[in-house]
């Protein structure tokens, strides 16, 4: 891989697993110091132990949690939010509890988190980039999944706001909306036949994401590939959306 990020810093939120993890890896082959935030100390050990990652233990749900963690990150270049969760609730069955959860992580957490990076990078006079993951279920209607699309489709519409309000500063933010994807639990998840087949038969190009896919794409957006590409939502789908 090249060198497309060196002398740069990114932050990636959710990066113990998944997506995120792919996202610390890939920004850390291409060059870039990262600065890796997750719950789980083991996932951070680990990470730093494959690419060199700097873990910071947090849980983003807690809001003062959340900003002391971006404050002790410093300025960095770029941010990629992407610590997510999920409570599969119907609209009949959604309970607070399950959506404080959802909210909290999937959209409160990535305003917080995209705030402070702002406020650090207009302090300094500097421009950056930040990429927020939301889904494709902000765009289309699944079952059991409520206060997740709520709060994909939430995500979206900030990063629109962002992208207006930061742009005069220099900040680029975009979005990217990952269609299935196949993290461990993912695989287990879409492994019968049954729930696999019918969503499989929508993706024109007849398979579903990997991590690597989607960490490739959010690396294209932060990087000066995509100078001027912002206020942006990306389906990384397989063509999904489109038919």
């Amino acid at each position: 891989m090249t060198a497309d990020f060196a002398g740069k810093t990114v932050i990636v939120t959710g990066a113990g697993k998944g997506i995120g993890r792919a996202c610390a890896q890939i920004m850390a082959a291409r060059g870039a110091s990262v600065i890796a935030m997750a719950r789980t100390q083991g996932d951070l050990d680990a990470l730093a132990a494959d690419c060199g990652a700097v873990g910071i233990r947090v849980d983003l749900a807690d809001n003062a949690a959340a900003r002391a963690a971006m404050k002790a990150a410093g300025t960095a270049d770029f941010l990629v939010n992407c610590a997510g969760t999920n409570v599969l609730e119907s609209v009949l069955d959604m309970t607070e509890e399950g959506y404080e959860a959802v909210m909290g992580i999937n959209l409160r957490a990535a305003l917080i988190c995209a705030q402070e990076f702002a406020r650090a990078r207009v302090a300094a006079g500097r421009g950056g980039a930040i990429v927020n993951v939301t889904s494709i279920a902000g765009h289309r209607g699944f079952e059991g999944h409520m206060a997740y699309a709520a709060s994909k489709a939430g995500l979206e519409g900030a990063t629109r706001v962002m992208a207006k309000e930061l742009g005069p500063h220099g900040i680029r933010v975009n979005a990217v909306a990952p269609t299935v994807t196949m993290t461990e639990l993912a695989a287990a998840a879409w492994s019968e036949p049954a729930k696999k087949d019918p969503m499989m038969v929508r993706h024109p190009l007849g398979r579903f994401a990997e991590v690597d896919d989607i960490a490739r794409t959010i690396a294209l957006l932060l990087s000066d590939d995509a100078p001027v590409v912002t206020g942006a939502v990306l389906p990384i789908d397989g063509g999904f959306l489109a038919v």
